[in-house]
């Protein structure tokens, strides 16, 4: 069966500031990846955070951003998960993009955009949920506020998504719900989730960190602190496979009664 060597790399965004931003994530790349990572998966906006003032002339960067993020990724054998903020006529979205060994296979806008911190007022919501074929498997991609609407979640697992990966920017105040929700999700999906947030104060707000890689059965194999850190653990999908024998969730559905997400 196979065995994947996952990582979430959580760090303090700092606001506005790409290339330390984005200096800090491909250190923590090359870091994972000596350590045998095949799949690393970075925070929600990570190459700015939520700048609002500044968003428009932020995004027009995230090209370069992109290709610098690819080249290294080519140079590690590595997948890798995040968001960034996409420009696409006049309109920002909330981009994770999916990179493989360098290629860009996949991209998915944030579908739930968070009203309390502002966000339908400065970007766009996505359509279009994505499950992707990859090196390292069949990857589901959600962002953040997403962790809240279980359909989603379901629809992926039903499209065959192997792993969910997760960037955020998820604030202190509601760090049980993350705690809880980033379990659930893998538990009632049978599946492996990457949940990976970033930590510490930007501007008025506090983000709790405690990123996580949870297996099918809901045991969290890796949480974070309120740190920068990369988290690795190693994935057996014989675990995925064996609790789907076992217990058929999927197959149990009575989706003739509540329909499909």
């Amino acid at each position: 069966m196979k065995q994947l060597v996952c990582a979430s790399i959580q760090f303090n965004i700092v606001p506005g500031s790409i290339d330390t931003n984005l200096d800090t994530s491909i250190a923590a790349l090359q870091r994972v990846a000596q350590q045998g990572a095949q799949l690393a998966v970075l925070p929600e906006m990570w190459s700015c955070g939520y700048d609002y003032r500044n968003l428009h002339a932020l995004a027009q960067e995230t090209p370069r951003v992109l290709q610098a993020l690819q080249n290294q990724c080519r140079k590690l054998d590595l997948v890798t998960v995040g968001s960034l903020p996409e420009l696409v006529d006049g309109t920002i979205y909330n981009t994770a993009y999916v990179i493989d060994r360098g290629e860009i296979v996949g991209s998915y806008r944030k579908l739930h955009l968070f009203s309390t911190m502002r966000e339908d007022e400065f970007l766009g919501a996505g359509n279009h949920s994505l499950v992707v074929d990859t090196s390292v498997g069949r990857l589901g991609v959600a962002i953040c506020y997403d962790l809240r609407f279980p359909e989603l979640f379901r629809k992926l697992a039903l499209e065959g998504a192997e792993i969910i990966c997760i960037p955020a920017e998820w604030p202190k105040p509601r760090q049980e719900h993350w705690k809880t929700m980033v379990r659930a999700r893998a538990i009632e999906n049978q599946l492996f989730v990457i949940a990976t947030n970033c930590c510490r104060v930007q501007g008025k707000l506090d983000f709790c960190g405690l990123s996580q890689l949870v297996s099918p059965l809901g045991n969290v194999l890796q949480i974070a602190a309120e740190e920068d850190i990369e988290l690795v653990a190693n994935f057996d999908f014989s675990e995925m496979d064996n609790y789907r024998k076992k217990i058929d969730i999927l197959n149990d559905r009575r989706a003739d009664i509540y329909g499909t997400p």
